[in-house]
Parts: C-alpha cells; sequence; structure tokens
C-alpha cells in the first residue's frame, strides 16, 4: 500500500513538472512567433489587421504543438511501473488534444468576421465610403493651368533619365542605385518626379551607413531632364537600409498600434526630403473598407516623426491616399451603389475605372504596373482615370479626377474613346516608326477635353507629342514639342493658334527629336484618299468605328494589334457591311484604305 502511495504521490509531482515545462516551451515558441511578425514583417498591434490575427493563430498553434509535445514526450520516456501495474501515457497526454480546439475556433471566428464585412452583406456601406461629386469639365480643369501642369511622363522614361544622371557621378554610382519607387509630387506649383537613393545591397549599408544616402533625383516630366540633388544632411532612416535604420520599421517601433499604408518619398518645398506613410482605419466590420484617416511624415536625416490627421496633412504633402486606393473605392461606390446581386448579374448602372497594364524592363522580370494620368492643380497633385461601363467596350463614358492628398473625387461625364484606344490612335500616325504612346494624361483645349501623351522610340527616348481628341479620336496631332503639338491640334479645331500654350518658354524635349518625323494633322475636313497603296496586310478587325467629320462618314478598322486603319464610307460602301471578328485583306497608303476585301 506504502508503495502505490508513494508511486501516486511521485507520479502527481511528475505530471505537475512536465505540465510547468510545457507551458514554459509553449511560451517560448509564443514568444518567437509574436517577435518575428512584428520584426520582420512589421506587423501591427490592432484587431482591425489580418496579419494580427493571422499571428495570434500561428501562435497558438504552436503553443498547443509544443506543449504537447513536452507532455508526450515526458510520457513516452517513463517505463510502465510494474508495482502499480499502470502506464502514464493516458493519464498525462490524453488531455492535450484539447489546446488544438482554440485555434481553430479562432479561424472559424476569423472567416465569419470577415464574410460579414465583405461586399456580400455590405454593398451599401462600400458604395458610401467614397464621396464623388459630378462637376463641369471646362470649370474644374481650366486651360489657364497650362502645358507646365502636365505631367506627360511614365515612371519608365523617369527611370531611365534618373540613372543616367546618376551614372555620371562615379562616387555615388559605385555605392547607391536611384529608387524605383519614383513619386509623382507638385513642386513650387509645377509638376515633378522624385526618387531617393538606395543603397545598393547589405555590405554597401555597413560601408556607407555612418555617412548616410547623400541624396536624391528630380525629373521634370516636361522637359524631360534630371537632377541630382545633394542632402545639406544625409539621409539615416531609409527603405533600403537595414534592422532599425529601415525607414518602415522605424516608423512601425514608433507606432505599434497603427494600421499603415503607402509609404514613399517626396520633398517640401524648400527640398527637404521626407518620407510618407498613410496611416488607414477599416470602417466595414474589422477588415472591411479601408479609408485613409492621416499620415506619417518621417524626416530621413533627424529621425523626427510626426502624425497628421487627413485635414491637417500639410500642403507639401502630395500623396496620401494613394491611386490604387481611390480607384477601387470609386468602384466600390458605383459597382456596388445599386447591391450586391445587382454587380453580379443585373449590373444596372455599374462603372469602373479604366485600367492600363504595362510591362516595364526590368533586370530580373517584366512587372505589370498600373499607371495613370497626373495633373497638377492648386498645388495638388489629381489622378485621372477613365470611366467606363463594366461590360469593357473600349470605350469611356467619363472621367474621374482625385486628390492624392485630400481624397476628393470629381466624376465628368464625358462620352469618348478610352486611353488604350487614344494611344493607338497616335500610334498610328507614325506607325511606320514604331514608337509607343505612353499613358496620355487629360487636358482642357478651349473646352475640348483632349489626350496629351508622348511617343517614345525602343529605347525609351521621347521622339514626338501628341494630341487626341477624346470625344472623336480620329484627330490626332503630333509633333516634336508639346507648344507645335497643342498650336496644331488648335488649328485642327479651328481655334486661333496665337495663345496656344501658357508655357511660352517650354523648351523642346531634351531626350532627343526625330527630324524625320512627321508633324501630322489628321481628322481634317480634307482628307484626301490615295488612290496607289504602298503596303499590304491580312488583318482581324476587332472593333469598328464610324466617325462623321464634316458631313462625311469614315468607317475605322482596329487591327488584333490595336492599329487604325481608315477609309470614307461613300466610297467604300462594301466595308459598312463588316463587322467584328472578320477577317479582311488591305491595301493602305499610311493609314488610309485603298482596298478592301473580306477573307472567308
Amino acid at each position: 500500500m506504502n508503495i502505490k502511495k508513494n508511486y501516486s504521490k511521485k507520479r502527481h509531482q511528475s505530471y505537475a513538472s512536465a505540465q510547468t515545462h510545457a507551458v514554459i516551451n509553449g511560451l517560448i515558441g509564443v514568444i518567437v512567433i509574436a517577435f518575428i511578425s512584428f520584426y520582420f514583417f512589421l506587423t501591427p498591434l490592432n484587431p482591425q489587421s489580418i496579419a494580427f490575427w493571422l499571428t495570434l493563430i500561428i501562435a497558438l498553434f504552436v503553443f498547443a504543438a509544443l506543449k504537447s509535445l513536452t507532455i508526450c514526450s515526458a510520457a513516452a520516456g517513463r517505463m510502465q511501473d510494474q508495482a502499480a501495474g499502470q502506464k502514464t501515457w493516458k493519464d498525462v497526454c490524453g488531455h492535450e488534444g484539447i489546446f488544438f480546439i482554440l485555434p481553430l475556433i479562432a479561424i472559424i471566428a476569423l472567416l465569419l468576421i470577415a464574410l460579414s464585412g465583405s461586399p456580400v452583406f455590405s454593398s451599401h456601406k462600400y458604395a458610401a465610403i467614397l464621396n464623388v461629386e459630378d462637376a463641369v469639365f471646362s470649370d474644374d480643369l481650366s486651360e489657364s493651368l497650362g502645358t507646365d501642369s502636365i505631367a506627360l511622363m511614365d515612371t519608365a522614361s523617369a527611370r531611365m533619365l534618373g540613372d543616367r544622371e546618376i551614372g555620371s557621378l562615379s562616387n555615388v554610382v559605385s555605392q547607391f542605385n536611384v529608387s524605383d519607387d519614383y513619386t509623382q509630387i507638385d513642386y513650387n506649383g509645377k509638376p515633378a518626379k522624385v526618387a531617393a537613393l538606395d543603397y545598393a545591397g547589405f555590405f554597401k549599408w555597413i560601408g556607407n551607413k555612418s555617412d548616410g544616402v547623400p541624396g536624391y533625383v528630380t525629373v521634370n516630366p516636361v522637359s524631360m531632364s534630371a537632377s541630382y540633388v545633394q542632402c545639406s544632411q544625409p539621409m539615416t532612416y531609409v527603405p533600403s537600409a537595414y534592422f532599425y535604420e529601415d525607414a518602415a520599421r522605424y516608423i512601425r517601433f514608433h507606432y505599434p498600434t497603427l494600421l499603415l499604408g503607402n509609404l514613399h518619398f517626396e520633398i517640401d518645398e524648400q527640398g527637404q526630403p521626407y518620407y510618407v506613410m498613410s496611416v488607414y482605419k477599416n470602417t466595414i466590420s474589422l477588415f472591411g473598407g479601408q479609408t485613409v484617416t492621416g499620415a506619417i511624415t518621417l524626416n530621413p536625416s533627424t529621425g523626427e516623426l510626426t502624425h497628421y490627421a487627413l485635414s491637417v496633412v500639410p500642403n507639401w504633402v502630395d500623396v496620401v491616399v494613394d491611386g490604387d486606393l481611390l480607384c477601387r473605392q470609386y468602384n466600390w461606390s458605383s459597382t456596388l451603389k445599386n447591391g450586391f446581386m445587382n454587380s453580379l448579374i443585373g449590373k444596372k448602372g455599374c462603372k469602373r475605372v479604366t485600367t492600363y497594364e504595362a510591362d516595364e524592363d526590368d533586370e530580373n522580370d517584366d512587372v505589370p504596373v498600373s499607371d495613370y494620368g497626373y495633373v497638377s492643380k492648386n498645388g495638388d497633385i489629381w489622378i485621372y482615370t477613365g470611366v467606363t461601363s463594366v461590360n469593357g467596350d473600349r470605350s469611356n463614358i467619363g472621367f474621374l479626377l482625385a486628390n492624392e492628398r485630400t481624397g476628393e473625387a470629381h466624376y465628368y461625364s464625358i462620352a469618348g474613346a478610352d486611353e488604350k484606344s487614344a494611344m493607338a490612335a497616335a500610334e498610328g500616325e507614325v506607325q511606320e516608326k514604331g514608337y509607343q504612346a505612353s499613358f496620355p494624361s487629360l487636358i482642357n483645349v478651349e473646352g475640348h477635353p483632349t489626350y496629351i501623351m508622348v511617343l517614345k522610340d525602343a529605347s525609351g527616348l521621347v521622339k514626338l507629342y501628341a494630341a487626341v481628341n477624346v470625344e472623336q479620336y480620329n484627330i490626332v496631332t503630333t509633333a516634336s514639342s508639346q507648344t507645335e503639338c497643342l498650336n496644331r491640334y488648335k488649328q485642327l479645331l479651328g481655334i486661333e493658334s496665337g495663345s496656344a500654350d501658357n508655357n511660352n518658354n517650354q523648351p523642346d524635349n531634351s531626350t532627343g527629336t526625330d527630324n524625320d518625323a512627321p508633324n501630322s494633322v489628321t481628322g481634317s475636313s480634307d482628307i484626301s484618299e490615295p488612290t496607289v497603296a504602298d503596303a499590304e496586310t491580312n488583318l482581324t478587325i476587332t472593333d469598328i468605328k464610324y466617325i462623321d467629320i464634316n458631313g462625311n462618314t469614315y468607317i475605322y478598322l482596329i487591327s488584333e494589334n490595336d492599329t487604325l486603319y481608315r477609309a470614307k464610307a461613300a466610297s467604300h460602301e462594301d466595308m459598312l457591311l463588316l463587322k467584328k471578328g472578320d477577317n479582311v485583306h488591305i491595301a493602305y497608303s499610311g493609314k488610309d484604305i485603298v482596298t478592301c476585301e473580306k477573307q472567308n
């Protein structure tokens, strides 16, 4: 009897000891998971973060696994007590499975909460997030802005110019790279693209961290020129640094509970560099309805941090609500306003912004990126994008102009060609050159909504400027400078060109011109019809447009590679029977069709 009592006492003590060790091991595992999540993944300590709950669930699983492993290992190592005739495995390890129930319950609860905050059950809440005002195009986007407010340069061109500028500085280029993340800003009333230098790897950071990052690059999207600016005080807290000097980690450690979004580089009106990070909250359930509430500015030289509410963000800060979020919010408002089921089935009144995906050459891969048009207006940067029906019929029914600092959004009801069609029209004017159009900006030319863009050669150099009428995209002009392009465009519209451009001192493009490139004017009332073809091709019709120009109807065929060909309907009546998907053989001169024969 004494043997059994002594065994029972020892067994109880052993069980208690095993439980203590199991809990300690489990807690150590939880601490390790929490440290990794917070330090490396910058997970906020905020229940509105999905990453926070995923970390918690993983920590619970790790705790349960380590605790059970410790207990069961202790039990498995014991021998059967011959005197008591009992085994200890079941007594010690049999109830450990209950600890795995908690993370499973957390997963189910997380899925239910996420579903409750989805558009399926909260469509009207999503539709109300962005307040979109109907506005008059000519009032909002006055021509007095001038071409010096038009940011035509895409990010790929900015990178090329920035790299070229840094390439001439041997002491800089050997240790630093220009960041790929260019930010479109308004600098002293004019558009500019800016990017900071980055450390060229971990060991370059080790070797240069005591001196910091020396400067940044500014690119003028009007004159197509880049400049290197050396900081009066080097930058320490930057995204390319490591450990505590990493800008995002530095901000996270000072604001552990905030939901942080877009981190980007800007400069104030005196040229002082800053990093700006958006602060947001979810307004629908825990995880839905992302809305920006403010911004944090970081002086990378001193480490000074300031948290601003959205209503008091300084005027020099241009990007608080980034373009991707603004477009996503607009899509919520325009597709969900009549309910979730209508967005799937009936689609009554549903609209969405147009999207443009461009493959940019990268050292490692072709990266698809979204792009927008930018306008510098009243000291702020506004993004512009077309609005189309959800059916995606290659035409716009309006335009969205949104302020990246305040989140203010205006809608203009203007029907016309979408951006891709306008780009194709511009490229078609010089198709023999093989130039590629950049994503256009939207401007007001004497009340006429107009796309303006640059045409680049294969090396990325800007060769021409192009203006395309939104409502009639057969009206196209190209020229070697913005001023000349708009002068010709105004002449085409029958407008006096004496005031064609408010920026009379604007230089021609600095990246070079193509002397034999045509300064073309298309869409006039006197479109000559060629009688002799100089080329022929087979094509599949992807779209057909019928455009009236001064009482004459012209047929525009759009091929599978977005090339435009045209013909006067009165001279080619058989083409009126063509439809989308037809295969045709055409003989043409320039882009004018001489003969057109339908293929079986």
